[in-house]
C-alpha cells in the first residue's frame, strides 16, 4: 500500500545525503522499503488509519530490528494504550487529552522533580533535562495524582513529536527525530529510587513501548560512586547502538555537555550561561515556541489531533 496519503509532511522529512544510518529516512534499502509497505498494509487491514506515515513506521521497525511481526505488535500495543489504560478515564483517548491538556500544578511538581525540555543542542535537537535526584513522590502526591503525572508525561512525549521536532527540523533544514537528554543523578540515595520505583517503572514503560527511537544522546551526570561499575555490567546487556548514545559522567560533566550543547542553551546550574526569566525549567524555551518555525501540525503521523498552539500563527510550510 502506498504511503502517499499518510506522508503529508510539512517539515523536512529525510536526512541529507551522507552519513545516514541504514534504516533511517534517506537511507532505506529496497527490502526495508518493502517492509514498511508490508507493515502498513497489515495495520490498515486491522482498521488503523493514523500514525501510518513512513517515518513513524520506520521507527517501529528499527526498534524491532525490522521484524515486521514484532513491529506490528509494538505499534498495536502503543495504539491500544493510547485509547485504553489505567492512567486516564475510560472512553478518553490520548489524542483528545493532548488537545485540551492543562497542568497548572507543574511549578509545584517541579520543586520535587524537574523534567523539562529546554532549547536545543548543537545538532538542533531538543534538550530534555530530568533531575532524578530531587524526586519526592510523597510530596508530589500531596500536589497531584500519579495518574496526572503520567498523563502529563505522555502529553509531553506527544509534543516532542509535534510541535517540537518539526519546529527544530524546520530551523536546521533537515529531519530531526531524536532528543538530547541530560539525566542528573545528584542527590540520588539508597532510598530515592526504591521509593519511586512504581512510578518510574510506569514512566519508563511508556517511553520504551510507545515512543520508540527518540533517544539521540543521553548524558548521565553526577553519577554516584560505584555507578560506573554497575553501568559496565548493565551496558553489556544493552544493544550496542543504544550504548553508543549514552555517556556516564561524574561531577566534572560540564566540559562534555558543552561539547554538545551551546553554553547559551544550557542552564547555568549545569555549567552553561542560560538564565531564563522565571527559571529554565518552566520556560519551555525553544524553536517550538517561535512562530518562524511553527507550521501546521502534521496531520497523519505525529499528532492526529491537529490542534495548533494557542496564540501562535503558523509559519509558511517548509520544504525538505
Amino acid at each position: 500500500m502506498s504511503g502517499e496519503k499518510y506522508d503529508d509532511y510539512n517539515f523536512p522529512h529525510t536526512h541529507p545525503e551522507g552519513d545516514v544510518p541504514e534504516g533511517h529516512p534517506g537511507n532505506v534499502t529496497e527490502i526495508q522499503g518493502a517492509q514498511v509497505h508490508q507493515l502498513r498494509a497489515k495495520l490498515e487491514a486491522q482498521g488503523y488509519t493514523t500514525r501510518l506515515d513512513t517515518n513513524t513506521l520506520l521507527r517501529y521497525l528499527r526498534a524491532r530490528k525490522f521484524d515486521v511481526n514484532l513491529a506490528e505488535a509494538m505499534y498495536i500495543k502503543a495504539e491500544t494504550w493510547r485509547k485504553d489504560n489505567d492512567i486516564w478515564a475510560k472512553g478518553t483517548t490520548l489524542d483528545e487529552i493532548v488537545a485540551t491538556w492543562d497542568y497548572p500544578e507543574k511549578p509545584k511538581i517541579f520543586e520535587h522533580y524537574p523534567q523539562y525540555y529546554h532549547k536545543t543542542d548543537k545538532d538542533g535537537r531538543p534538550v530534555y533535562i530530568e533531575q532524578l535526584g530531587k524526586i519526592n513522590l510523597t510530596a508530589m502526591g500531596k500536589i497531584t495524582s500519579q495518574e496526572r503525572m503520567l498523563t502529563n508525561l505522555a502529553v509531553e512525549y506527544e509534543r516532542v513529536a509535534d510541535p517540537r521536532l518539526p519546529a527544530c527540523s524546520r530551523k536546521v533544514g533537515r529531519l530531526l527525530e531524536t532528543c538530547c537528554t541530560i539525566m542528573d543523578l545528584k542527590g540520588v540515595g539508597v532510598t530515592t529510587i526504591p521509593s519511586a520505583y512504581g512510578y518510574l517503572k510506569k514512566a519508563s514503560a511508556i517511553s520504551q513501548d510507545c515512543y520508540p527511537e527518540r533517544l539521540g544522546k543521553l548524558y548521565i551526570i553526577n553519577a554516584p560512586w560505584g555507578f560506573s561499575t554497575v553501568w559496565s555490567i548493565i551496558s553489556g546487556w544493552l544493544d550496542p547502538v543504544t550504548v553508543k548514545k549514552i555517556k556516564v559522567l561524574g561531577s566534572g560533566y560540564a566540559p562534555t555537555l558543552l561539547e554538545q550543547i551551546p553554553a547559551e542553551n544550557l542552564p547555568v546550574e549545569f555549567g552553561g550561561s542560560c538564565k531564563c526569566e522565571g527559571g529554565c525549567p518552566l520556560s519551555d524555551a525553544g524553536p517550538w515556541n517561535d512562530s518562524e518555525y511553527l507550521g501546521p501540525f502534521f496531520k497523519s503521523g505525529a499528532n492526529a489531533s491537529g490542534i495548533k498552539p494557542a496564540a501562535v500563527a503558523p509559519a509558511p510550510e517548509a520544504t525538505a
